[in-house]
């Protein structure tokens, strides 16, 4: 389940308030059972730092741009769009280094998916040592659980740049390169609060590395990701191998177990929608559910719309959806013409 940047933010407030509290053990309690509350409602009545401000105003301009903006009425969306990139430049003149306002404003300033994989790409080993070099100092001031949740925080800038570049190199065609990045990324933070298995599941596909998809299987799950063994990236990545291969039996084996595995499942792959990337991460959406169907499909546009059939669409896409067509959206054997 991909970062939260309002609990991220609550939690970057939360451990500046827990240290002004050291001491008394039973005071510093009874103080902390006012801090959800003054969060809530008095934020600004809560010790913060510039940086902290800035990683606030984060959060409300992904609130608009990633949440909001995708379900707003037309005449809406320029007044969305303007005011959080309003919050982006007060982000940065309060916090230059903050390295999630700088990604989240090229997104919207680059010219085209190369000129913003490229500022990734060139930015990355800046934010690396910034976001190193907070890590460290974090670890230095505490090394309880306090302090590796603060470095945990000072890492995830880094982690979300990285999976952003996976991403975008995905998109690019530059399919070794984001198995790199996403080695990169897992080297960092192991746990992959960023998902970046899913960006690599389907890379492997695209590389048509079988092997590789095996071992990425095989590799350590998350512990956020309780449920089935194969999310819906990796069961779209194994569907589209089987296709290209021309092996149509196991082919239909991997769609029928997607099927199963998500609700909903029959009516997202008739519609295979594309949404709009999330400008702060991967959209956090709970593990094998529907929503998360909705965002490996359309992540998985880059296997699904690859070639074209007679009518110009993606030959693997038409496929699923005659599929599924055959079986009925609800269930129903749909009638030969299908």
């Amino acid at each position: 389940m991909a970062f939260d940047p309002r609990q991220e933010d609550y939690q970057r407030l939360g451990l500046r308030f827990a240290r002004t509290l050291e001491g008394d053990a039973a005071q510093a309690a009874r103080a902390f059972t006012t801090f959800g509350r003054r969060f809530a409602q008095n934020r600004d009545s809560l010790p913060q730092s510039d940086a902290d401000r800035a990683f606030h105003l984060v959060a409300e301009a992904t609130a608009l741009i990633d949440y909001q903006l995708p379900f707003a009425a037309d005449e809406a969306c320029d007044g969305i769009i303007d005011r959080a990139h309003a919050m982006l430049d007060e982000a940065l003149d309060l916090d230059p280094n903050c390295h999630d306002a700088r990604r989240m404003k090229a997104a919207a300033t680059c010219a085209g998916f190369e000129a913003y994989y490229q500022f990734l790409e060139d930015g990355k080993d800046d934010v690396a040592r910034q976001c190193l070099e907070a890590r460290d100092e974090a670890l230095g001031v505490s090394d309880d659980e306090r302090g590796e949740l603060a470095a945990n925080i000072a890492l995830r800038p880094y982690v979300r740049w990285l999976a952003t570049l996976a991403a975008r190199s995905l998109i690019c065609g530059r399919y070794r390169h984001t198995l790199e990045v996403v080695r990169k990324a897992l080297e960092i933070d192991p746990g992959d609060g960023a998902d970046v298995r899913f960006t690599a599941a389907l890379a492997l596909a695209k590389l048509e590395d079988e092997a590789g998809l095996d071992a990425l299987a095989r590799s350590r799950r998350p512990a956020s990701r309780r449920g089935p063994a194969e999310d819906a990236w990796m069961q779209l990545a194994r569907i589209a191998l089987a296709y290209k291969r021309h092996r149509m039996d196991e082919a239909e084996q991997h769609l029928a177990t997607l099927i199963k595995t998500y609700p909903q499942a029959k009516l997202t792959l008739m519609r295979q929608d594309e949404l709009p990337e999330g400008v702060f991460c991967r959209l956090a959406v709970a593990p094998f559910g529907e929503d998360e169907l909705i965002l490996a499909v359309s992540e998985g546009t880059v296997l699904l719309q690859e070639g074209f059939d007679p009518q110009e669409r993606g030959s693997l896409g038409s496929w699923v959806r005659r599929q599924v067509g055959q079986q009925g959206i609800y269930g129903v054997q749909a009638s030969g013409r299908a």
